[in-house]
């Protein structure tokens, strides 16, 4: 059994939360540059040249890479032989983002009530999903989830007639519907099974994943390539101008599911696909 002082997580999350905000992954970064060398259009290349500039520029300097800093969604992966000590675990992560976004000079975007409104005015609380893994480490991650984006995203409740033609229709459906609000290009989660609140979550959690990467299983790996294809024949385009590059990155995550029902969910993300990870 290994202790581990809850404020080690409220360290992690507040740097994390800085970091996410400043920093694009590598993977999403080399994607963009990559569109870049492919795209035709005048207009197109230009705003590509702009998310470059924009990026290269909060990484240089430290900055936010965009106005929109997000709720901060954070994943927690313990170890079952963690013991954690000094206070409560959802106290500690909120403090941790409390001190982030104020030392990060980041925006405070949450809400205490979601009809009546009303600032928080620290960003808090965070979006807190735990899960239980083996091993005596913990996993953070932080993702900041802009909600231009996240308003763009649906799920649906399948039959298990519709198969999977009606994933692929609806997956384009959603992008489609969402045109140029999302701030494209974007990047696309895909959730399929468990049930409608699982397949929510696998579909956040696909955001996390990096997008030069594939689902291990070669079924769901030839679906993700075939449906960024398709959403890129779309023509929807950088920012919603046009061209060739309206998704960067699409990503599946799957779990089995009863046998009435195929829930899935698309799960929207801006070019700004944000998050960071830290193991303690």
């Amino acid at each position: 059994m290994r202790e581990i002082e809850v404020s080690k997580i409220t360290d992690v999350v507040e740097k994390l939360c800085i970091e996410a905000n400043n920093h694009l992954p590598e993977d999403v970064k080399c994607a963009i540059k990559d569109c870049r060398a492919c795209e035709d259009g005048e207009i197109a290349k230009g705003v590509l040249d702009n998310i470059i500039e924009n990026f290269e520029i909060a990484d240089n300097e430290c900055v936010p890479i965009c106005q929109d800093t997000g709720m901060a969604c954070v994943f927690l992966e313990i170890g079952q032989d963690v013991h954690l000590t000094g206070g409560n675990l959802t106290e500690a992560v909120d403090e941790g983002v409390r001190r982030g976004y104020d030392k990060g000079y980041l925006r405070k975007s949450v809400v205490k009530d979601p009809v009546r409104r009303g600032n928080t005015g620290d960003n808090t609380p965070a979006m807190l999903y735990t899960e239980i893994v083996p091993g005596e480490q913990i996993k953070v991650t932080v993702g900041p989830k802009g909600f231009g984006s996240e308003n763009m995203s649906q799920i649906r409740m399948f039959k298990p007639s519709h198969g999977l033609q009606g994933i692929k229709d609806f997956i384009l459906e959603v992008v489609e519907t969402a045109g140029p609000n999302p701030c494209p290009p974007m990047v696309v989660g895909v959730g399929i099974g468990g049930t409608f609140d699982k397949a929510a979550l696998l579909a956040k959690k696909a955001l996390m994943r990096p997008i030069d990467s594939s689902n291990p299983d070669a079924f769901y790996a030839d679906l993700e390539k075939e449906m960024l294809d398709k959403i890129n024949k779309l023509g929807i385009g950088p920012q919603g101008f046009g061209g060739k590059t309206t998704a960067i990155g699409l990503n599946i995550e799957t779990l089995p599911t009863h046998i009435a029902g195929m829930p899935c969910a698309v799960n929207i993300n801006c070019h700004v696909t944000r998050h960071k990870t830290e193991v303690i």
